[in-house]
């Protein structure tokens, strides 16, 4: 006979979404995710705990996997012993752990995806990093539940007294849910948890300036803050992760790249086989072999490439074709208040805080209650000892054990565990000094007593105790960063560089914005025609190559970069394409007054000195004007000015060392100049105005900045037609943002002032020509004129009533194509 009773007619479709919600329930919380309070998944929590239970921690000898992995499966996790000894091996690779909670001897994988030797030839144990996770366990600190089986009890998190969900990170899919948590730099964390433990208010801003981004095991290059702050904000965020490279000068001209540090969690074999295979398929040419060097001192891959090989365009294609560039997306979810959330930094900086805070009070409450236990049995020990030939009279007496319990507490009123500790006393303790020992175990029990209670009922001694912890376990287990972090992703554009052809050409870059690049053969064949208007002149003419790279520096602060490869291609004869029409905010009164042509994008070295008409000056690095991905379309600012009539009157490039043994020259409109050191100009950012240069007169402005030596000259040229020049010793060595001396004689009517200055050797000048207002030139020669003083006012060498007033002074032949 069937019974009947508890048979339910219920739909497929009710059955199947009551047992397929109560599936996806336990694998989001019991499988795939971490807790937020210990970032760890339960099999990880269970391996820990089955591991420290056994006593198979740091300071105790190594253990087999396999018996480890039996316990664990045996006990708390019964689900194969695959996936345990898998969860086992990952906590101990430090190259996905930020901190490895396992030390492993034996095959334990490798970054080439290599799978670990069987859990019977390993042995593992606990890492001393993670005794932090355990330690306090015994002190009913955090809820236990039973097992699978009703056998025995196990914990529902970890004490976890560092930041382990930060700074390991999590990886895991679910029903519906899947976490990509990076990992972090443990002592940034701990800056992060100790500030906000003084300020629980503190903003997103404030948390990132102790947590400057993911801190991978694997090292490598984040690019993208906004990403990362992003990321912080709401657990979600993109970044990229780009390797270590550098370029290594080989022997024959050659080069090498040289990978030392990859992203995170890529497969070194499979992106050598990727980076060999184009080499084979002849994708980018000039790759002469892929070796992978790795070895016990670290990661290494190298890339040779031939002698004529486009360096920085390989690698460009490399990081945009091959996984040595990677884009990391966070997914910042973990299990908070028993259900699944995607949260921030704060929100799991504060979540773990305040498991902290609980984990410190009940330990504390622990603490206290054994520690009372204690001294309420030492106060009985003492008292036993004053009296103590009464009691060992009474115990003599009595008929057994539990009888002379029993006598000591009805004869001197003590308790039944002080009588317990008392029957229990060994002989050699009653002594004096037992009596002293005694007496300070009471003096110290009462200081932590004391200490305990102060911790419990004063939020702020619970604080600075935390604070504390904090403090000790970074100190004890920081290390420093290993990823770097950049501010922008940097665009990656490698069609055209990988395959430009190397050739020189020429080009030419006018005063008013101008640029074009001609071939050497027309550039040849136009003779003297440039196609520049009237009012124009060249600023720039040069051979150059199209491996190289321009900087355009402009009046106005700004400097265009350009890749020669890039510029726009005309027929010398043509005037070119004018800045403003690829490049947005160039104003109409901008003048470019400097380019500088270097080889290497990535190596810009030594700084810059600039300095503007209404006397401010600054030194900055050239490194800083690095373009960014933009750089087609905008201009970078390297100095910022104060009045929009403001313009730049000096630029000049200073080699690393330069500036040990020069000095700033300035001369003003008015015949004042003003020498001090290039070291009292600061270093600054690129976007900043500087610093004052000189103390102006009223009206006054300042016409050139330059550098020179001991041994140079200063040649001058006045509006009334007057050259000289002189030692630039006659000018004092100051200070920055003075006055300045007279460089020129005052005359009573039609005093002198200065159109432009140009420094210049002083033994073996260099011919000067000077250009009018009527576009004439003049050829000097220095050598023909004596050297002057400072109060000379030279001589007159051009008519401005027949030829037109001086307007630049430049280095004869400067901007001349060598054939």
């Amino acid at each position: 006979m069937v019974e009947t009773g508890n048979i339910q007619e219920l739909s497929l479709e009710a059955v199947m979404g009551d047992r397929f919600g109560r599936y996806s329930k336990y694998i989001i919380q019991e499988r795939a995710l971490p807790d937020i309070r210990d970032g760890l998944k339960p099999v990880q929590r269970r391996i820990l705990y089955a591991m420290n239970k056994d006593g198979n921690t740091f300071d105790k000898q190594f253990r087999k996997s396999a018996k480890s992995v039996g316990n664990v499966m045996g006990n708390f996790h019964p689900h194969g012993d695959s996936s345990i000894y898998e969860a086992l091996v990952r906590m101990s690779q430090d190259w996905k752990l930020r901190a490895p909670l396992i030390e492993m001897h034996g095959n334990n994988g490798s970054i080439d995806n290599d799978p670990p030797a069987a859990m019977r030839y390993t042995e593992a144990r606990l890492s001393k990093l993670a005794g932090e996770m355990l330690r306090d366990l015994d002190k009913e600190t955090v809820d236990m539940v039973l097992n699978f089986d009703d056998t025995e009890y196990e914990p529902t998190v970890l004490p976890a007294h560092f930041p382990n969900l930060l700074v390991n990170g999590a990886t895991g899919i679910s029903a519906g849910y899947a976490t990509d948590i990076p990992p972090h730099n443990l002592g940034e964390v701990i800056d992060a948890l100790i500030y906000l433990l003084a300020h629980p208010n503190a903003s997103l801003e404030d948390l990132m300036g102790f947590v400057q981004g993911p801190d991978f095991p694997t090292g490598g290059i984040i690019q993208g803050v906004d990403g990362i702050k992003s990321a912080y904000k709401n657990g979600r965020g993109r970044i990229v992760v780009r390797s270590k490279t550098e370029i290594i000068a080989l022997k024959g001209g050659k080069s090498q790249i040289q990978i030392s540090e990859i992203p995170y969690e890529v497969n070194k074999a499979t992106l050598v086989k990727k980076i060999d295979e184009i080499r084979l398929n002849k994708d980018v040419s000039g790759i002469v072999e892929v070796r992978d060097e790795s070895d016990r001192d670290g990661l290494s891959i190298a890339i040779e490439l031939s002698k004529d090989a486009n360096v920085q365009g390989i690698l460009a294609y490399l990081l945009k074709k091959t996984d040595l560039q990677v884009t990391y997306n966070f997914n910042m979810v973990a299990i908070h208040n028993l259900r699944p959330e995607r949260v921030g930094l704060k929100t799991a900086l504060q979540a773990f805080l305040d498991h902290q805070v609980e984990i410190i009070t009940k330990r504390t409450e622990y603490d206290l209650r054994k520690a009372k236990e204690r001294q309420h049995i030492v106060t009985g020990l003492i008292k036993a000892l004053s009296i103590l030939d009464e009691v060992i009279a009474t115990i003599r007496s009595s008929e057994d054990r539990k009888n002379a319990k029993q006598n000591l507490v009805d004869k001197y009123e003590f308790t039944l565990e002080q009588a317990e500790a008392i029957v229990t006393l060994q002989l050699y303790r009653l002594t004096n000094t037992d009596v002293t020992q005694l007496q300070a175990e009471f003096e110290e029990l009462s200081d932590r007593i004391m200490h305990f209670n102060a911790i419990l009922s004063e939020p702020k001694v619970l604080r600075q105790e935390l604070r504390q912890e904090f403090k000790s376990i970074k100190k004890e287990y920081n290390s420093p960063r290993l990823t770097t972090i950049e501010a922008d992703v940097q665009e990656l554009k490698y069609d055209s560089t990988v395959t430009v052809a190397d050739e020189d050409v020429a080009v030419l870059v006018s005063k008013m914005g101008y640029v074009k690049r001609s071939s050497l053969r027309s550039f040849k064949a136009s003779g003297d025609e440039n196609g520049l208007r009237d009012d124009d002149e060249p600023l720039f003419i040069e051979r150059v190559n199209t491996l190289q790279h321009m900087f355009i520096f402009t009046n106005k602060g700004h400097v265009i970069y350009r890749p020669i490869h890039e510029l726009p291609e005309f027929k010398w004869k043509e005037p070119g394409e004018h800045l403003s029409q690829s490049v947005s905010g160039f104003i109409s009164d901008e003048e470019i007054i400097h380019v500088e042509i270097v080889n290497d994008i990535n190596s810009l070295e030594g700084t810059w000195l600039s300095a503007t008409n209404d006397g401010y000056i600054k030194q900055f690095n050239f490194e800083d004007l690095t373009p960014r991905s933009t750089y087609k379309k905008r201009s970078t600012v390297y100095m910022k000015l104060k009045a929009d009539d403001s313009s730049i009157i000096g630029l000049e490039y200073l080699s690393i060392g330069a500036a040990s043994d020069r000095t700033v020259i300035l001369t003003t409109k008015h015949a004042v100049g003003l020498r001090y050191d290039v070291t009292e100009v600061p270093l600054s950012g690129n976007r900043t105005a500087g610093v004052k240069a000189m103390n102006l007169a009223d009206s006054d402005n300042i016409v050139n900045m330059s550098t020179a030596t001991e041994k140079q000259a200063l040649a001058i040229i006045t509006h009334r037609g007057a050259f000289k020049w002189m030692p630039v010793s006659e000018i004092p060595i100051t200070s920055r943002a003075r006055k300045g001396v007279a460089i020129m004689r005052e005359l009573k009517k039609d005093s002198h002032e200065i159109i432009a200055t140009i420094v210049i050797d002083q033994q073996a000048p260099a011919a000067l020509s000077i250009y009018t207002s009527r576009g004439k030139r003049f050829d000097v020669s220095p050598k023909d004129h004596a050297l002057s003083q400072r109060y000379s006012n030279g001589s007159f060498i051009i008519d401005t009533d027949t030829d037109g007033q001086p307007t630049t002074i430049k280095l004869y032949d400067e901007t001349k194509v060598e054939n």
